[in-house]
This record gives C-alpha cells, structure tokens and sequence, in this order.
C-alpha cells in the first residue's frame, strides 16, 4: 500500500512509511533469490531421493554434521517445505521372508498344530493376551464345556498354580454342579463364592 501511494500520489516514501506504520527497510526490500536456496534444494531432493525414509530431521543432521554446512533449520525447514517433502508417503517396512514353505493338509491328528495370540481389553484398561492352539486336521472345536471337562482344566491350573482361597463364577450349569461344587476340597463359605 505504501509503494501504490508512492507511485500514484507522488508522496515521499518518509511520509508514506509513517502512514502505513512500516518501516523504510521494509519498504525498500527486495527478495533475492539466493543461490544457497538452489543448493540447499539440490541437496534435499538428493537425500531424500537417495534416502527414502529419512525425514527434515535426518536430512539437516547430515547436511549440518557431515556436510558441514552452516545453514539454519528455519531456512532448511522452509525451503523442504517448498519443494512439498514433508508431504512424501514414507515406505512401510516389509518383513523378508526367504521362501515361504508351502501349507501341508495334514493327514492325521496331531500331525500339524496352528497357534496364535489373540488380545482383549479389561474394563480398567489393561490388556491381556490368549494363546489359542488348534489341530489342523480336524479343527477341533468345544461347544460345550461339561462339568467333567471344566474339572480337568481347573486340576490342571490348581497343579501348576496352587489352589486359590476361592473361585469366583457365574450360575451356570456346569459351574454349580455338584462335581465342580466339591472339586478340590472348598469349604462351604469358597463353594457360595463359586455360585454367586
């Protein structure tokens, strides 16, 4: 505004400054195009063509510790900017497998097992982590859980951790029967825990 009424008003520049609060540097400036800004380009475009994953960050450590170069991050920053590198779609990293052997179909039982982790989250947050192993043959799978079986899975956790003061469970039929009711000697107070 201040040069459009130097130009068309004949005014000083003095007083055309003070008018519009600038200053006479201001006023008087000129953007160069300086040829660091050409170099320091060259250099980006060379680095991150050469080193796809490498961000701002990787890319002004190098040119300022191994190149030398005494550029400020401002100017460095502005000019990836420019050139739309901060835009770029960095590469996932792919796992190298060296030859995938191909999936058997198994002939018998217990002849190849599958197993994988499966995770869920609690109430409070915290997560937790199931392992699930399966026969690849025949894919079996509960639909029911009798009381016998629920028996045999708590023997073998009581063998591994040691008997709780009491289990806590739901109503359900294999839960309150008689042979879970008396499993593992709880007194009568545990075995009301075990049903409420």
């Amino acid at each position: 505004m201040a040069k459009d009424a130097v130009d068309s008003k004949g005014i000083s520049i003095r007083l055309a400054c003070d008018i519009f609060q600038v200053s006479q540097t201001c006023y008087r400036y000129s953007a160069k195009r300086n040829a660091e800004n050409e170099e320091i380009a060259g250099w980006l475009m060379r680095l991150t063509d050469n080193h796809r994953n490498w961000g701002f960050g990787l890319c002004f450590l190098y040119l300022r510790n191994v190149r030398g170069y005494g550029w400020n991050h401002k100017r460095v920053y502005r000019i990836y900017r420019e050139l739309e590198l901060n835009l770029r779609i960095k590469p996932r990293k792919r796992l190298v497998r060296e030859r995938p052997e191909p999936l058997t179909v198994p002939t018998t039982i217990n002849q190849v097992w599958s197993m994988d982790f499966m995770h869920d989250q609690l109430g409070d947050g915290r997560c937790f982590r199931l392992l699930n192993v399966i026969d690849d043959f025949n894919r079996e799978i509960d639909f029911s859980l009798p009381a016998e079986r629920v028996i045999r899975a708590l023997e073998q956790i009581i063998e591994w951790r040691g008997k709780p003061a009491a289990i806590r469970c739901d109503n359900g039929p294999e839960n309150i029967s008689g042979a879970v009711q008396t499993l593992g000697g709880f007194t009568p107070k545990q075995r009301l825990a075990m049903a409420a």
